[in-house]
């Protein structure tokens, strides 16, 4: 910047840090490269949605973060770590090529939706023997990037009206506002299936890697992202699988898993997890002084029983609540998540 020019600072009012400095009336112009991968933003989870005009609400997705990057002819599709998972969902980026800009950086989700609209992350990852009738959609609901323009430093709501009015006519589907009454809101939400909601404040700039409180996040299903850390064998395939989260640097055990585990996925788990065999127990709090009123823990006479792994894999599972004991009651797996990191999997995720 030249000596004597003014700056503008952009601050979230969500908090009082400072998020960027500007030259005065360059907002338009911080960014003439091509588009580029920008890490995504974060909601923070709550257990109870904020009220006030100050906030919009939108659905939580139960899919695969995507983030597209179009630039020209030429689509690339991200994950929230920054994987190219442009080959997995080539249907998607076909859709964004097809939306009206020379460039863009979208935020939003892929989703597997049936006819009725249903949304299930276990038809996501047999995407490639979808039934008839069931379909890859990419809901957007946030604009980084525009035509040479960064636009990460306007608040939300303009950032949505520009992405509504891109997507118009276009295969990508705009994440719409959810509008009525918290209560209402979460009722329909609910009765629908969906996931959850996320309610972000329509002032908000776009803080990337960040989970500030200007997004937040409150889940209506009990499931979450758990690390496996070993499983139990059963004559040439797994009886079940053992979870943990982290707290900290220490893995801590969930509980163990044998519900969603039909022949098939076992047989593709076992062939994947046998890989990355290690000599010790994972977990920081296993093995456990007594089995529990559940059966859900391992005590040390049972420890040779299973099969330990390096903490590199994440699944999805479904669980009805947290026992006393905190562990899972009846878990269910429902998937690997190939996108997420195994650090980020932490009981308040």
């Amino acid at each position: 910047m030249q000596r004597g020019s003014s700056k503008k600072v952009i601050k979230s009012e969500s908090h009082s840090r400072e998020i960027v400095s500007i030259p005065e009336g360059r907002l338009e112009e911080t960014s003439r490269q091509s588009p580029a991968f920008v890490p995504p933003m974060f909601a923070k989870l709550v257990r109870a949605l904020p009220e006030g005009p100050g906030w919009s609400l939108e659905v939580k997705f139960d899919g695969y973060r995507i983030e597209a990057i179009k630039n020209g002819a030429d689509v690339r599709l991200y994950s929230r770590r920054g994987n190219d998972f442009t080959k997995r969902f080539t249907k998607v980026a076909e859709a964004v090529s097809k939306i009206n800009a020379k460039s863009a950086v979208l935020d939003g989700e892929v989703v597997a939706v049936d006819p009725s609209g249903q949304v299930s992350f276990q038809m996501l990852q047999n995407r490639a023997k979808l039934p008839k009738g069931w379909q890859l959609l990419y809901y957007a609901f946030d604009l980084l990037y525009l035509n040479g323009k960064d636009i990460r430093l306007l608040p939300l709501k303009e950032r949505r009206a520009s992405l509504e009015k891109l997507l118009e006519g276009s295969p990508v589907k705009f994440s719409g506002s959810l509008q009525g009454a918290t209560d209402v809101v979460i009722k329909a939400v609910t009765e629908h299936g969906m996931e959850g909601i996320v309610a972000k404040r329509s002032d908000s700039v776009y803080e990337s890697g960040d989970r500030s409180g200007a997004w937040l996040k409150l889940p209506l299903k009990s499931k979450g992202e758990f690390v496996i850390g070993g499983y139990r064998p059963e004559g040439g395939s797994l009886e079940l699988l053992v979870v943990g989260y982290y707290e900290g640097n220490k893995l801590l055990f969930a509980g163990k898993v044998r519900q969603g585990l039909n022949p098939a996925i076992r047989s593709a788990l076992l062939k994947g997890l046998q890989t990355i065999r290690a000599a010790e127990c994972p977990f920081g709090n296993l093995p456990h002084g007594k089995k529990g009123h559940w059966g859900e823990g391992i005590t040390a006479a049972e420890m040779g029983d299973y099969v330990w792994l390096e903490p590199r894999v994440v699944a999805e599972i479904k669980f009805t609540e947290w026992t006393s004991g905190g562990v899972l009651r009846h878990p269910q797996f429902v998937g690997i998540r190939d996108d997420k990191r195994p650090e980020e999997a932490t009981r308040e995720q």
